[in-house]
This record gives C-alpha cells, structure tokens and sequence, in this order.
C-alpha cells in the first residue's frame, strides 16, 4: 500500500467515525424531543420551566 493509499484510508475512516457521530446524536436529540413532548403532553413539567406555565 502507498503512503497515499494509507492516508486516503485513514482520512475515509475518520471521516465516517465522525459522521456517524454526527447521525447519531442528531437522531437522539430528536428522540429525546419526541420524549418531552410526550411528557409535556402528560402534563409533566420541567422544573427549569418554573411555576409561572
């Protein structure tokens, strides 16, 4: 293997590590969304909402 062969590997690896990252924290956040919504709708609040909601 080249020495470009092994950085155009390297850099491939890298960049689909980070880009599931990516994926994956952005579809948790929607879950977690998905999840407040579903208390909020349950009438359970947050407390850093404060007593005035």
């Amino acid at each position: 293997m080249t020495h470009l062969g092994y950085v155009a590997v390297a850099y491939a690896a890298t960049f689909l590590t980070v880009a599931g990252l990516v994926l994956w924290v952005w579809l948790d956040g929607r879950a977690r969304r998905r999840d407040l919504a579903i208390l909020e709708a349950a009438g359970i609040r947050r407390r850093s909402a404060g007593e005035a909601q």
